[in-house]
């Protein structure tokens, strides 16, 4: 019983790492949510998912505040079990996970949080 579980876990795997690379788009329209959300907070963006500019193997978001680019984070978008989609933090790979892409608010929230943090670590 233990063999097919852990064959299951690889198909999983692999699916999720196929799903990832066939659904560029798919991240790409959920990044440009993410920034559009973001957008109203004052932070800025450079946008690596267009292939033309940028033939990178993942679709990467990089969030920034307007007086530094020290600080920010570089979000991916990721298959995630279930047919759905999931921010992560691309640094972290799949272990960096943010937010379900279904709510982009909460994200939103969550990823404006964390780059406040790192921008006045003595405020929390």
């Amino acid at each position: 019983m233990g063999e097919v579980r852990a064959v299951a876990a690889l198909a999983e795997r692999h699916l999720l790492r196929w799903r990832t690379r066939r659904g560029q788009e798919t991240a790409a329209r959920h990044l440009e949510e993410l920034a559009a959300a973001l957008a109203p907070q004052g932070w800025r963006f450079v946008r690596f998912y267009r292939r033309e500019e940028f033939p990178v193997p993942l679709s990467l978001l990089w969030i920034h505040a307007r007086g530094t680019k020290d600080i920010g984070i570089v979000v991916s978008v990721l298959a995630t079990p279930g047919g759905t989609w999931a921010y992560h933090d691309a640094q972290r790979g799949r272990h960096g996970y943010l937010c379900l892409c279904s709510d982009v608010k909460k994200a939103a929230a969550q990823i404006d949080r964390l780059l406040k943090h790192r921008l006045f670590p003595s405020t929390w």
